[in-house]
Parts: C-alpha cells; sequence; structure tokens
C-alpha cells in the first residue's frame, strides 16, 4: 500500500483515454517479489538443466518486462492505475 500511495502522490494520472490497468504498481511489485524469491529458491534447490528452473527464471523475466511497459505507458499516460 506504500508503493501505491506514494505512486498516486508522485506520477501524474492521466484519465481521459488511458486505458485502466488491472492490478496497482504495488500490486505488481509484489508478484515481482514473490516470482524473484521463487526463482532464487529453484536456482539453489534444482539442477541446471531442470525444466523448473528455467520455466521459474522466464517467468521473472515476463514480470519485469510487464513491469517496464506498465511504468513507461503509465508516464506516457496510455495506461491509468486502478484507485483501490
Amino acid at each position: 500500500m506504500a508503493i501505491d500511495d506514494w505512486v498516486l502522490r508522485a506520477v501524474p494520472q492521466h484519465r481521459l483515454g488511458a486505458t485502466l490497468h488491472t492490478e496497482t504498481v504495488g500490486a505488481v511489485i509484489d508478484r515481482l517479489s514473490q516470482s524473484t524469491v521463487r526463482a532464487h529458491h529453484a536456482l539453489e534447490t534444482l539442477d541446471a538443466n531442470d525444466e523448473q528452473l528455467h520455466a521459474a527464471w522466464y517467468h521473472l523475466a515476463e514480470l519485469a518486462d510487464g513491469y517496464d511497459d506498465l511504468v513507461r505507458d503509465v508516464l506516457a499516460g496510455r495506461r491509468r492505475l486502478p484507485a483501490w
């Protein structure tokens, strides 16, 4: 909630014509954090050739790309964030 509060205060929200994103920035960062823990745990516990290891890191990379896109779109006024 602290991240979402900061975003609402620090980042101008473009309401007209901007597509609504389904999650807040705080929720996206929470999912990134969880995925980071899973990926590092997989790295420490699984064999280097294990498909679950590769899947965990691929998922983390996808989330990071999605976060980057979200930030870029919010700043450009193409996306708006939910006000929860």
